[in-house]
């Protein structure tokens, strides 16, 4: 058995010694963990995952490669990846590289043949944490007190935000969407353009004038990592814009939308984060199966107060899981309706976006 190069050390002390892949480096991220079976392409490339190292608690990772098609974003900017046994000879017709090849490309860092299951349980019973990903040889007390010592960045939505307007048309397009990029992935995009919007992606602190100045048929508020408090300048836009034209918010969006609204958000223990969450549709009462990341949460009883109503709610542990103000024009969800990767049970969801607009249409006609 070759000798282990890389460990990771947890911020509860617990250590665990592995193989490096990707990205021969040292990081220090929050540690967090994912359920999916498939997909870890796409949770790579999801901007959510901002300085956040993922522990997949599938045990194969790697087997079918990377593909050209399947990013979520242009650059990966995930903390890092510690999985229980890589595979570094995909099976896959469509694959151009390995998972560790892409890894390297954008200096992510991977560890493998680690006890995933034991470092799942200690997320799931003691919250996530700090972690740092570094050589087999660091003294321990050194890596524990690096990870004590480290503060996690509040800038994330800043980083990942585009930097400047860019376009995805369609052919034949029938309305105008404007989405604000907090860590927008590309699927999104892909399922506005197939309902026939045109989109125009912008960053992150544009100005409500400057939306209005676009003149579009709606308002799409994006995913994104971190706190959605650190993100004032989008929830202030929501607050000007409320009423005004169709809103539609995804996840860190759902959050900043329930902010602007006057309701509050948390941080939950460990967040949600894979494929199979069931989700009760209030209006219909059918239950979804939707895919889900996030740490933060809308908190159920602070929407009493405000024109929010609550749509769905997580059936593991009754968060909020989509709000809606009809006299607002608005609404929003805490899961992925895109799913990439996961369950299409929620597509629906774009359609009442399109259903809003095309009302909003014809009010203005």
């Amino acid at each position: 058995m070759k000798p282990y190069n890389k460990k990771i050390v947890l911020e509860n002390g617990k250590e665990f010694y592995g193989y490096g892949f990707g990205a021969d480096k040292e990081a220090i991220n929050e540690i967090v963990f994912n359920t999916s079976m498939v997909g870890y392409q796409e949770i790579i490339s999801d901007p959510s995952y901002t300085d956040q190292m993922v522990c997949m608690t599938y045990p194969l990772i790697g087997n079918y490669g990377m593909t050209d098609e399947d990013y979520e974003t242009k650059v990966p900017t995930m903390g890092g990846l510690i999985v229980r046994e890589y595979n570094d000879l995909p099976s896959n017709f469509r694959y151009t590289k390995t998972l560790s090849e892409v890894l390297d490309e954008y200096n992510i860092p991977g560890i493998s043949g680690v006890d995933t299951r034991m470092i799942t349980r200690i997320i799931r019973d003691e919250g996530s944490q700090k972690v740092i990903i570094c050589d087999a040889d660091v003294p321990y007390e050194e890596a524990l007190k690096k990870v004590q010592e480290y503060v996690i960045p509040t800038d994330m939505v800043s980083r990942v935000s585009c930097k400047k307007r860019w376009y995805s048309r369609t052919p034949n397009h029938k309305y105008d969407v404007v989405a604000i990029d907090c860590g927008i992935k590309h699927n999104i995009i892909r399922k506005l353009n197939e309902k026939g919007c045109n989109v125009t992606v912008v960053p992150y602190d544009i100005t409500a004038d400057e939306i209005l100045k676009m003149r579009p048929d709606g308002l799409f508020l994006s995913n994104g990592p971190g706190n959605p408090e650190d993100v004032q300048t989008v929830i202030n836009v929501v607050k000007e814009l409320k009423g005004k034209l169709p809103i539609f918010g995804i996840c860190l969006g759902h959050q900043m939308i329930s902010l602007a609204l006057g309701a509050k958000t948390f941080k939950m223990k460990f967040g949600h984060r894979g494929g199979n969450h069931p989700v009760m549709n209030l209006d219909t009462g059918k239950i979804e199966i939707t895919s889900q990341n996030h740490s933060y949460a809308v908190d159920v009883n602070s929407l009493e107060n405000t024109e929010l109503t609550l749509t769905h709610k997580n059936l593991l542990d009754d968060t909020a899981e989509g709000v809606k103000s009809v006299e607002n024009k608005l609404f929003s969800v805490q899961y992925h309706p895109e799913s990439a990767p996961g369950p299409q049970d929620s597509a629906y969801l774009f359609d009442e976006f399109i259903d809003l607009m095309e009302k909003e249409a014809e009010v203005n006609a």
